[in-house]
């Protein structure tokens, strides 16, 4: 039988903070992409390609990573709400990191754009060309960045209120190694 965690395991650690620099960035540069009718827009069409594309292959990777390894318990005397509204929030995590890459790289295959990784790799279409997928594909893309956003808000809010307010282990499981230290409630084992 497998010891309890105490915290996420480094590598998933690591993946965490690495992928919220990676979608942070993205969702700025998918908002410059909106507002930019420059040179610059295609040179931010092509890194927001890419970095979606290695989004949705760590994505994939943290998420074999927290199958197998699992989660820290949430603290005991967490009300069942927010108990709720955390493992609701992962899940809807993981559906938007490998649902608006495909949802991109549909887009793109729908209005015969390739998905170009670097030079001459090019992924394959996964969608026949369909101005009207292309659209429906593009407006659904749009609005799931912006649900994105504001869930990435509220996490960081609940971040902030865990660590702050509550000081009750949860920021620790996460947190990197450095700084790392006691909480009130780290005698129940919730670092």
């Amino acid at each position: 039988m497998r010891a309890q965690l105490t915290r996420f395991t480094a590598p998933q650690r690591l993946l965490h903070w690495f992928m919220a620099i990676c979608i942070f960035s993205m969702l700025f540069i998918g908002i410059g992409m909106i507002s930019a009718v420059t040179p610059k827009y295609l040179t931010l069409i092509q890194i927001h390609k890419a970095l979606g594309i290695a989004i949705l292959v760590l994505a994939v990777i943290r998420l074999t990573l927290r199958i197998v390894y699992r989660a820290p318990a949430l603290p005991p005397d967490l009300p069942v709400m927010d108990s709720l509204a955390a493992v609701s929030s992962e899940y809807v995590f993981y559906a938007l990191m490998i649902g608006m890459p495909l949802i991109g790289w549909g887009m793109l295959s729908a209005s015969s754009h390739p998905v170009v990784l670097f030079g001459a790799l090019h992924l394959p279409p996964i969608l026949p060309v369909n101005p009207h997928l292309y659209t429906l594909l593009r407006r659904a893309h749009y609005c799931l960045a912006l649900m994105f956003f504001a869930l990435i808000l509220v996490h960081f809010s609940a971040m902030i209120f865990h660590k702050m307010v509550k000081d009750d282990g949860i920021f620790e499981t996460m947190a990197p190694a450095i700084g790392v230290r006691q909480t009130k409630n780290s005698v129940h084992g919730h670092d």
